[in-house]
């Protein structure tokens, strides 16, 4: 479903920046051009949530260089969307940083870095709309680039909800008002899951077990984004020997000219 969903917006975001995929010759395959990666994740928030709201329950006004308005509650819009980047960690978490950082710190020359904030702006309200068009919205996501020669590359998986949170539109605006929480399509109940479990990826906590209906509501959860986001049908592949399919369909496709 993952694969699938990138594809989607990868092609339909082409005129907007290049990207690295190529042909997807199997449903769980993507071939695509290899790419140095930026070291920074561009982060991009449309509204109060998650990570960003973390932060500014606990006091903080500035992320990432940002400044947040005053007054907001969880699941607000901001005035207008902000990019909040974070490095590409190696090891262990992401770290948030700014625009001013990484430029100091020459982690990106500063014409590449604005350059990444444009794309990142533009491919944000491609997103937008084609949410708002299945009757949803798309609430923050995060972008990666590379470069290849002296072409700056979108990679990775785009607007899927490893990497996305959708809320439903419809009623969206009674819910803000009530102070109830929003319906969402995205694995931020995974990650609240396993934080309610004392699970924070930290060094030297054991990940849960997780129970097979959760596992399976993960699953019914990704199928129902991929429907509402594309407006079609998911439909699951044959799994019976899957390792020979995949295996041909990648020969098949390498063999053409």
């Amino acid at each position: 479903m993952l694969n699938q969903v990138a594809t989607y917006f990868l092609e339909a975001t082409r005129d907007i920046v290049p990207n690295w995929l190529l042909a997807v010759p199997d449903p769980n395959v993507a071939i695509g051009i290899a790419c140095e990666p930026y070291k920074v994740e561009m982060v991009i928030r449309g509204y109060l949530v998650g990570h960003a709201w973390r932060e500014y329950k606990a006091g903080k006004r500035v992320l990432c260089g940002v400044t947040l308005p005053e007054g907001m509650k969880e699941n607000d819009r901001f005035p207008s969307p902000i990019i909040t980047p974070a490095t590409k960690a190696e090891e262990g978490h992401d770290e948030d940083i700014s625009r001013e950082e990484i430029i100091a710190q020459n982690i990106v020359p500063e014409a590449e870095y604005l350059q990444l904030e444009a794309y990142t702006r533009a491919l944000f309200q491609r997103g937008t709309e084609m949410a708002a068009a299945q009757g949803l919205i798309l609430v923050d996501t995060k972008y990666e680039f590379g470069k290849k020669g002296d072409t700056i590359y979108l990679i990775d998986e785009i607007h899927t909800p490893d990497s996305s949170r959708y809320f439903y539109q419809e009623g969206y605006e009674e819910r803000q008002e009530k102070g109830e929480r929003q319906k969402q399509l995205s694995k931020e109940f995974v990650r609240e899951w396993l934080m309610g479990h004392g699970f924070q990826g930290k060094e030297g906590q054991l990940m849960p077990i997780m129970p097979d209906p959760l596992v399976e509501q993960v699953t019914d959860r990704y199928i129902e984004l991929f429907e509402r986001v594309t407006g079609q049908a998911f439909v699951k592949a044959e799994t019976e020997n899957i390792q020979d399919r995949i295996y041909n369909n990648i020969v098949a496709a390498l063999s053409r000219p």
